[in-house]
């Protein structure tokens, strides 16, 4: 279900339950922690990482219980949690930020970086300074943290890819993301839009040939149940981070926003090392399960049919693409 097609009965319901007050007296401020993901992956590692350092160092001021498995809402539905003044934390990426400030848009891009963790020269820029501040500004979200590695994401169907000759004419699942439907579209593909609960399903049942995803998003959704062969095509260096609404966050005390935002980009730096140190030891689990790797993929012919991407989004800062070309390389 795409983000427009989500039912305002089903938010308004999800909504009332979550938008319970924010405990805030002298000592206690608790927050809910969403995401859709399995608590069986390393994202959920992080943000157990994530809470504890939080309650460490605000001696329990700060109490966060972490809701996975979508038992918040669909991502649509917790983003419009957020936005009322929900006291939730919850993960977002730059597909969803770009619909209120465009230039985030970029930072999703494909094949934007060989070594994942040169992303970080981008949230150290000027450039991501001035997009969060016109997010907080223009959309009352605070983006505490962009820098958490949610994987490089591989291709899954039921035959080698190795080329852009191999995806012509496959249908792939997409998220409701522009970014992802050009990529594909430049890839000869045909992006279907399938929400992430309804991908095995969709797989399942051949309504799409194939579906792109981390390895350990794979392995907690069981997509490999459906197809079995994954090629390493690293298309997309996935980053995403938390936020909330900017409103509540700046109700409390400074020194627990300090805190707060800087445990969340210290986790960015953990579940980086953290995906980046098993990537191996995932491929070893899907083999186990049946799945055959093709590593015999042409990472330079992908990267030439989908280099035009980066010119179809007109609402894009003018070089904005050039700029974080010349930050990254530097």
């Amino acid at each position: 279900m795409s983000f427009f097609q989500t039912s305002i009965s089903r938010i308004a319901l999800v909504t009332a339950v979550a938008i319970a007050p924010l405990m805030a007296t002298a000592q206690d401020y608790t927050f809910r922690l969403a995401h859709v993901t399995s608590d069986q992956e390393p994202l959920q590692q992080a943000m157990e990482e994530f809470v504890s350092n939080v309650q460490e160092r605000t001696e329990g001021r700060v109490a966060i219980q972490i809701f996975a498995n979508a038992q918040l809402g669909s991502n649509p539905e917790v983003f419009e949690q957020v936005r009322a003044g929900a006291p939730i934390i919850t993960i977002s990426d730059p597909g969803y930020l770009s619909d209120f400030v465009a230039d985030f848009g970029v930072l999703g891009g494909p094949y934007l970086m060989e070594d994942p963790r040169d992303f970080q020269k981008i949230v150290e820029s000027e450039l991501y300074a001035g997009m969060k501040d016109q997010l907080r500004d223009e959309a009352g979200l605070e983006l505490l943290a962009m820098n958490w590695l949610f994987g490089s994401r591989h291709m899954l169907s039921d035959r080698p890819i190795s080329s852009p000759d191999d995806t012509a004419g496959m249908t792939f699942r997409t998220p409701p993301n522009i970014m992802w439907v050009e990529t594909f579209n430049a890839m000869g593909a045909r992006p279907t839009q399938v929400a992430w609960g309804e991908v095995y399903s969709a797989l399942s049942a051949g309504v799409v040939d194939g579906a792109e995803a981390p390895l350990p998003s794979i392995f907690g959704a069981k997509l490999h149940e459906t197809k079995d062969v994954i090629s390493l095509t690293g298309h997309f260096k996935g980053f995403t981070g938390l936020m909330m609404n900017a409103d509540l966050f700046a109700t409390i005390p400074e020194d627990i926003q300090m805190i707060i935002a800087e445990e969340a980009e210290a986790t960015g730096a953990f579940m980086t090392d953290l995906m980046l140190n098993s990537e191996e030891e995932w491929i070893s689990k899907l083999e186990a399960e049946g799945v055959t790797f093709n590593r015999d993929v042409d990472v330079a012919a992908f990267q030439a049919a989908t280099a035009d991407v980066y010119t179809k989004f007109p609402d894009w800062s003018e070089g904005l693409y050039e700029q974080v070309r010349g930050i990254l390389d530097n």
